[in-house]
């Protein structure tokens, strides 16, 4: 399984007044993500299926991804959230009946967690050396017997502004 780790675009900045599961893409952000998104078209990507954190801002950016075509499917996922594990994350969808027969698998989520995650794929464990930026994307393509944790390969980590 091809796993693509993609944050949220720009949004709202934190502010009283807004809780931060309710902060929204700003006007730049929408656009941004937007660019990336038909740019990752052109390149030919296709997800079977986009996963999302419940939060507005990684919501509005997988259906942006969704609006371009790069996949026919959508679900949201509290463990995207951004107090999500990867472990929880893991244990439900490496689970037979809940293992997708998707071959690429995009997940919508936040900073630092997506960093987190792809590093603890890759190296068993977050040394805090992976950054994502908003809108940008982490590729690591996952070992199709045992588990995933430390066992990963990184194939993809692509700036929003490579796409632009």
């Amino acid at each position: 399984m091809e796993l693509y780790l993609i944050r949220h675009g720009i949004a709202q900045e934190q502010q009283a007044g807004i809780k931060d599961e309710e902060r929204e893409l700003t006007k730049e952000g929408r656009e941004k993500t937007e660019k990336v998104a038909q740019r990752l078209k052109k390149l030919g990507l296709q997800f079977d299926l986009i996963v999302t954190s419940p939060l507005i801002r990684a919501r509005q950016t997988a259906e942006i991804l969704l609006t371009a075509k790069l996949s026919s499917h959508l679900e949201e996922s509290n463990h995207l959230a951004p107090n999500g594990h990867i472990s929880s994350w893991l244990d439900y969808w490496l689970k037979p009946k809940n293992l997708p027969q998707n071959n690429q698998l995009a997940l919508v989520g936040h900073e630092p967690c997506l960093s987190n995650w792809a590093e603890i794929l890759l190296w068993g464990e977050a040394r805090g050396g992976l950054v994502l930026k908003k809108a940008g994307m982490i590729g690591v393509k996952l070992p199709e017997i045992d588990s995933p944790v430390g066992r990963s390969q990184m194939f993809w980590l692509t700036p929003p502004r490579y796409l632009l």
